[in-house]
């Protein structure tokens, strides 16, 4: 196996297009963002940090369980027991920060709360840069690797910033309920959240029926591979 993607040269990773050179560029802001926070005294320019690294932190994971992963159990010997340790971190992060924003700044409790979080990201960081990128830069060629990154830009873009319990961490759920709740989100990054509630019940109203449509969906696939299997 390669050295972990924080060793190598961008050229090695296969160009700064490529989805491992875009996982660093992440990580690094992330690590940023953390020592930035960490920093800084209780006021409005820590809560603004930490919402920065929220913000990262959310779409980042939500491109990597929609794009990424996926790719790493189809080409990864063992992927999909790496891709599960992955994805139980992200699941700590996403129970932590919901624990957190529900939280008002200054409160012993919330504060240690932030420094398991960052503990927690720090760890999936290693885990990633160490583990499962190296894996798959030895069983993918470069090309492909830049056709991942520029779909895992796109799905980013577009992506949840915040924790949502209703999320599965894995498609096509996660691909479904993303656009509706990352366009929500959004509102409420920009707008705060008194002016999105009238986005969020109708996000929120949808949400029941997007979850059906996709256990159907998910039924019928089964459905077809046992009938096929029969034959």
């Amino acid at each position: 196996m390669r050295p972990s993607i924080e060793e190598q040269t961008v050229d090695r990773l296969g160009g700064p297009g490529s989805v491992l050179a875009r996982q660093r560029r992440d990580h690094a802001e992330m690590d940023r963002l953390m020592d930035r926070c960490q920093a800084l005294a209780d006021g409005e320019d820590r809560e603004r940090v930490l919402k920065e690294t929220v913000q990262l932190v959310f779409s980042h994971a939500f491109a990597e369980e929609t794009v990424l992963w996926p790719a790493v159990r189809r080409s990864v010997e063992g992927g999909h027991e790496l891709t599960s340790r992955v994805e139980e971190e992200h699941q700590q992060i996403n129970d932590l920060v919901a624990e957190i924003e529900r939280m008002g700044p200054g409160s012993p409790v919330r504060e240690e709360k932030v420094r398991r979080v960052f503990a927690l990201i720090r760890q999936d960081i290693r885990d990633e840069e160490d583990l499962v990128l190296p894996r798959l830069q030895d069983s993918l060629p470069a090309a492909q690797l830049r056709r991942l990154g520029a779909a895992w830009d796109t799905v980013r873009r577009s992506a949840p910033t915040h924790p949502h319990p209703v999320i599965p961490r894995r498609p096509p759920g996660n691909a479904v309920l993303g656009v509706p709740l990352g366009l929500y989100d959004r509102i409420r990054d920009a707008f705060g959240p008194s002016t999105s509630k009238a986005a969020a019940r109708k996000v929120l109203t949808g949400l029941t029926g997007i979850l059906t449509l996709v256990a159907a969906v998910g039924m019928r696939r089964k459905r077809r591979r046992t009938r096929r299997g029969r034959r």
